[in-house]
């Protein structure tokens, strides 16, 4: 039977950091996984470990293109997340929010099957509320370099809730905040990325803008179960809700975090702040505790050991010398006074 409970999910964007880990956990659940990837800013490696498992199948597929396939649910991930690679091509980058919106909701309609939306803060721009809840309807430049992503977002959002209403098409929308972990990118331009590798090769870290604007960071397993979550939460509940971490970092805060807990000697240097770059970032997760009984659980200290581990692997740089420092760590985060989840 297809439609809801049936067992083939489709992942779109399943190689990227955010789906390959996604579709981890929905084979550890017995799942049939169909993931879908156009290679763009994913890559095989990511799934290299999941090709033996006889329930998993890659595909290797642009959305702006349709696709035919049999499947229950949808979980449609697939988009540049960061701002070097959806600028590199903000053309592709629109096509694949709302083309590609548009044949996986045809895809959902034709197949009734349940559709998810990796939607994103970025629907909220540079706010002017804070924290963010679902109902603040965001300060969003339409026209400048970083509306190919943030109005694609908003388009697609918009697309769901028409397909939604107009044919009956069971949706679910996540808007996901800043996420970080094992898989992601070392090039993708985002901050923990960033000050991880520059802090691992011994390079300049690289703060744009004060360093006073803020960002919340989700552990990717706690943003993988709350998409889960939100998948197979009653009907009704279709979103939009926030799936993000409720601690609250400045992004000085965070520099001098990576620079104790891996024991480099990398200075500090300021750059300019890009234009439209939100000043504050922190979720409002009532909704997703309420509707999902959902919190984050990994403090970020562990979450950044983990992805120091998985980047220091991948860069060769040995030993990484930063447990030592646990404790000099530890004692920084509770002097910033910022609410971390324990």
């Amino acid at each position: 039977m297809l439609g809801y409970g049936y067992s083939r999910v489709l992942v779109t964007g399943g190689a990227g950091f955010v789906g390959s880990h996604l579709c981890e956990q929905l084979l550890g659940q017995g799942h049939e996984v169909l993931c879908v990837d156009n290679f763009h800013t994913g890559t095989k490696s990511n799934v290299a470990h999941l090709l033996t498992n006889p329930r998993f199948e890659l595909v290797h597929h642009d959305i702006t293109q349709p696709l035919y396939a049999q499947v229950g649910q949808i979980y449609n991930l697939a988009c540049p997340a960061s701002p070097v690679h959806y600028q590199s091509d903000p053309v592709h980058t629109m096509k694949t929010s709302v083309i590609g919106a548009i044949n996986m909701l045809g895809l959902a309609k034709r197949q009734k099957a349940r559709i998810l939306q990796a939607s994103t803060s970025e629907v909220y721009g540079d706010p002017k509320v804070h924290p963010q809840a679902e109902t603040y309807w965001g300060h969003v430049n339409p026209i400048g370099r970083r509306s190919c992503y943030d109005e694609g977002k908003r388009a697609a959002e918009a697309l769901y809730f028409d397909y939604w209403r107009q044919h009956k098409v069971q949706i679910k929308i996540a808007r996901i905040f800043n996420t970080y972990g094992p898989r992601m990118h070392p090039q993708d331009g985002r901050v923990i990325s960033n000050f991880v590798v520059q802090a691992l090769k011994g390079d300049p870290i690289t703060i744009y803008g004060d360093g006073r604007q803020t960002r919340s960071f989700c552990y990717v397993d706690d943003l993988v179960d709350g998409l889960i979550r939100l998948m197979n939460s009653p009907e009704e509940v279709t979103g939009p809700i926030n799936l993000g971490n409720p601690g609250e970092f400045t992004i000085a805060e965070l520099a001098n975090m990576v620079v104790v807990l891996t024991g480099s000697n990398s200075e500090v240097v300021h750059r300019p702040q890009p234009p439209d770059d939100p000043y504050q970032r922190r979720p409002d997760i009532t909704l997703a505790e309420e509707k999902l009984q959902w919190r984050p659980t990994v403090p970020l200290r562990e979450g950044l050991i983990r992805t120091l581990d998985y980047f220091q692997t991948l860069l060769g740089t040995g030993p990484r010398s930063g447990y030592p420092k646990v404790i000099q760590f530890e004692a920084a985060v509770q002097a910033s006074q910022r609410a971390e989840i324990a």
